[in-house]
């Protein structure tokens, strides 16, 4: 009777203090925190409206992003300009022929590269050895067209050349030409290519060196060439390399890879090069440089120890044009009664031997051509050369390029 006594009056305890509780709320006696009362968490749905940092588990402090989109100012430059451009630059594929068994001309597929519109009416910038010995010449728009173009001008010198193809009724997107002149070293550039053929690829980086003297596939030597981090592959060559302002500062052209691939050493020939040929590529379809008219030989050792020379490097001037500039600037060529055969080569000795023009030194026939590339026919350069052990000085005034020395 009595545990039965108790475990009522436990109840009755329990009951009242539920009802007292119930009153105490009712009256307004107790109440609850307000949300405003709680400490606010940020969240990307629901952002505080003062700045805060994100503490990485490294330790390193970095600001929140702002902005709906949560870009940075680089990134939404890097997007901007990738949109502005990217439509502007095709994919260039090639024919060439190889022969069968029985000697049969077959058509093979080329290599393939990249280029610029540079001109709503179709007219493509990319290199020479994009096109080279192809016998058919594509271009693949950002719509997927593959139309038929032709090689309207070349320059293998600077590794550049000029396609047109017909746009038809397309509006097309094109890239302006800027200026390489006032690059510096740490500027940000951006690469949009088809390496490996994955078409209209943007890599950026940052403008490694510039000035830097590359020699090319044709053994000349492409002066002035901007050298960048930016991820530049088999494919790339040819495409734009762009300023953050989305102009073309640079035609993406070779790496220097030990294994074929990128390992952020790039280069690219400097626009203003490109603007200086353009003219003379859309017009006549190749450069009009000035040239020498002599004979050049380069020298080497066995024809630097038989002639006895007094010098071993420079080039050998084996005959002059008679009646030409050079003839009539003091130039001698060698004499047709010492002759030497090198090979399928006659070498008249005796000549004078250049070795500088216009202070560029010319040890080599590269040298040669790379002093007088930016020299037109009509300019006066200045040459300095040896007559057996005396070193002497003249002005030359250049005449046109003719074909046997112009690379291809």
């Amino acid at each position: 009777m009595r545990r039965g006594k108790f475990k009522q009056n436990i109840l009755l305890i329990v009951l009242g203090g539920l009802l007292a509780f119930i009153l105490a709320l009712g009256f307004g006696l107790i109440s609850f925190p307000s949300k405003s009362d709680v400490p606010e968490i940020s969240t990307p749905e629901n952002p505080v409206s003062e700045p805060s940092l994100d503490l990485l588990t490294s330790g390193e402090l970095i600001p929140v992003l702002n902005g709906g989109a949560g870009l940075t100012e680089d990134e939404t430059n890097n997007i901007q300009v990738y949109e502005m451009r990217n439509e502007a630059v095709v994919n260039v594929s090639t024919e060439t022929i190889s022969y069968s068994f029985f000697f049969e001309p077959v058509p093979r597929e080329g290599g393939t590269g990249s280029g610029s519109i540079i001109d709503k009416r179709g007219y493509v910038l990319t290199n020479v050895h994009v096109v080279k010995d192809a016998v058919r010449v594509y271009v693949t728009l950002a719509d997927g067209s593959r139309i038929a173009s032709e090689v309207v001008g070349t320059d293998p010198e600077n590794d550049l050349a000029v396609l047109k193809f017909d746009p038809g009724e397309r509006e097309l997107q094109t890239i302006s030409l800027g200026t390489s002149s006032e690059l510096r070293v740490g500027q940000k550039v951006l690469a949009i290519g088809n390496p490996f053929s994955f078409d209209r690829t943007l890599t950026t980086g940052v403008v490694s060196g510039l000035g830097r003297p590359i020699q090319n596939s044709n053994g000349t030597i492409i002066q002035g060439m901007i050298q960048t981090d930016a991820s530049i592959n088999p494919g790339n060559s040819g495409g734009p390399l762009l300023d953050s302002r989305g102009n073309l500062i640079g035609i993406n052209t070779m790496i220097y890879s030990p294994s074929g691939g990128s390992v952020g050493v790039g280069f690219a020939v400097p626009v203003d090069t490109a603007k200086r040929v353009l003219p003379d590529l859309l017009e006549i379809g190749r450069v009009n440089r000035g040239w020498i008219d002599i004979n050049p030989i380069q020298l080497f050792p066995e024809l630097v120890n038989y002639a006895k020379l007094g010098t071993d490097r420079g080039i050998l001037v084996s005959w002059v044009k008679s009646g030409g500039k050079a003839e009539g600037a003091g130039l001698r060529g060698g004499s047709r009664n010492n002759a030497v055969q090198y090979g399928n080569t006659i070498i008249y000795l005796g000549g004078d031997i250049i070795v500088e023009i216009d202070g560029t030194t010319t040890n080599t026939i590269a040298r040669l051509y790379e002093a007088l590339e930016d020299n037109r026919p009509g300019d006066l350069v200045n040459v300095v050369y040896y007559r057996g052990r005396r070193r002497l000085e003249t002005q030359v005034e250049l005449i046109q390029r003719p074909e046997q020395f112009t690379l291809n």
